[in-house]
């Protein structure tokens, strides 16, 4: 297999007014359509963030606080209007909510409850994490795990690969041996190499509690996602496990040194396409491939292989490649664990957007693929979770696509769905703090995206 690394696409121009960030040569609304149709997953737009809610009654009164002033909207999307205003005030999901939702064909906003309002996002993050992963680092690009040999000494190097498995370990393994025993050696030392990234620390936001079930500290080294705290020693570890099983004697414990420079290279594995770890990490909403793709983010372009480094390449991708406004984003991790982040519905809105978009699918497409299907067992919308699986949502089964985010004090959904009307909506919904049970906040949640979908229960 051979490393590839993707071309940034050219900025986009951000038009004035209620105009977004699609370009005039990307071939139009129905090129847009057909090629998303032909995808089987939902076209649509994205809004620049509205200073404040949706004005009540009819939504064809020009006001300030009425983001599609001046346009009529048709029967259904006018029922959709109303039946979202009865109930965003679901008690719930409390009194801190905000939503939007958009109409890729007119490129308006349909609706909008305070959209600009900086919310806690939960896992939605990772969708900015995704995008600046991808188009930094490009679809094709693969990490590779390394094993050299010197001084006597077999190191285990690591490349980032947060989804090496036991099966590419043995791989190495074989491989070492066979050099090994060609060379005449019988016995070695073990050492992992993980000086791509520094020592592990906590993000902003982050607490101790969080190792390592939710993530375990972020390293350059894993083996099977194994949720441990030194996952590069676990790794070296298994490694001499296996030298010995081959029947090389494995000198002392596995221990941590820096290979040198000169050591000879011994064996290689590379992963999958990063498009097929990023359709992963969003489907199951993997928090350890998150922020490992923020680590190799960062130094791809330039940066420290740190929360800060990762963070600042994806907000300067998001604005400066994509023309995202990021009024009230802030981030402090890849994954979304972080109660520091603040991202408002509109923002995420926006991201959203860029799925649409064909110059842009050849990048973004894997983020388009992974989201979860409501209903789709294995995913984060699936009925092992509970989700879209009462009266007023499952009549949607199948026909959302959303990245989930949970938290204690935020719940999330974004995502894509076709209308009642036959035609394509983005959609972002945000709560934080209301104090009702998780599985009813989820399912008034998944009730405003069934709503977008046109389910009138």
């Amino acid at each position: 297999m051979t490393e590839m690394t993707a071309s940034l696409p050219e900025r986009s121009s951000v038009p004035g007014g209620r105009r977004r960030h699609r370009g005039t040569g990307s071939g139009g609304t129905a090129l847009r359509r057909a090629i998303v149709l032909a995808l089987a997953l939902p076209a649509t737009s994205a809004a620049l963030a509205a200073p404040s809610a949706f004005a009540a009654g009819d939504p064809t009164v020009t006001t300030a606080a009425n983001p599609t002033a001046g346009r009529t909207l048709d029967p259904d999307d006018r029922r959709m209007v109303a039946n979202l205003e009865a109930r965003v005030v679901d008690a719930r999901l409390g009194s801190k909510v905000g939503g939007v939702v958009l109409d890729p064909d007119s490129d308006t906003t349909l609706w909008d409850h305070n959209g600009a309002t900086a919310l806690m996002p939960a896992s939605n993050t990772k969708l900015a994490t995704a995008t600046a992963a991808l188009t930094v680092l490009g679809p094709d690009h693969r990490f590779t795990t390394r094993v050299v040999y010197g001084n006597g000494t077999l190191t285990l190097v690591g490349g980032g690969d947060r989804t090496l498995t036991g099966a590419g370990l043995a791989e190495l393994a074989r491989t070492a041996v066979a050099g090994l025993q060609a060379a005449g050696l019988t016995t070695v030392k073990v050492a992992v190499d993980d000086s791509l990234f520094g020592e592990p620390t906590l993000a902003e936001g982050w607490n101790t509690g969080y190792y390592p079930d939710s993530v375990a500290p972020v390293r350059a080294l894993v083996v099977d996602g194994h949720g441990v705290q030194d996952t590069s020693i676990d790794a070296g570890q298994a490694f001499a496990r296996q030298l010995t099983a081959a029947g090389v004697t494995v000198d002392g414990a596995v221990t941590r040194a820096q290979a040198d420079p000169g050591a000879v290279p011994v064996a290689r594995h590379m992963s999958a396409p990063l498009s097929d770890i990023v359709h992963t990490m969003i489907k199951v909403s993997d928090n350890n491939i998150a922020e490992t793709l923020l680590r190799a983010t960062a130094l791809a372009a330039g940066r420290p292989a740190t929360f800060e480094g990762g963070t600042e390449v994806v907000r300067q991708v998001l604005s400066t490649r994509y023309g995202v406004p990021l009024d009230n984003f802030v981030i402090h991790d890849g994954s979304g664990l972080s109660r520091a982040n603040r991202i408002p519905a509109a923002t995420l809105a926006e991201i959203l957007e860029l799925l649409t978009q064909p110059r842009y699918s050849a990048t973004l497409g894997s983020v388009l693929d992974g989201l979860p299907v409501s209903g789709e067992a294995g995913s984060t919308l699936g009925p092992e979770w509970g989700r879209f699986d009462d009266v007023n949502s499952r009549c949607a089964v199948g026909k959302v696509h959303a990245k989930t985010g949970t938290l204690t004090g935020a719940i999330a959904l974004s995502g894509l769905t076709q209308g009642k009307d036959g035609r394509w909506k983005v959609f972002a919904f945000i709560e934080n703090d209301s104090t009702a049970n998780p599985g009813d906040i989820k399912d008034a949640m998944d009730g405003l995206a069934a709503t977008v979908n046109g389910c009138w229960a």
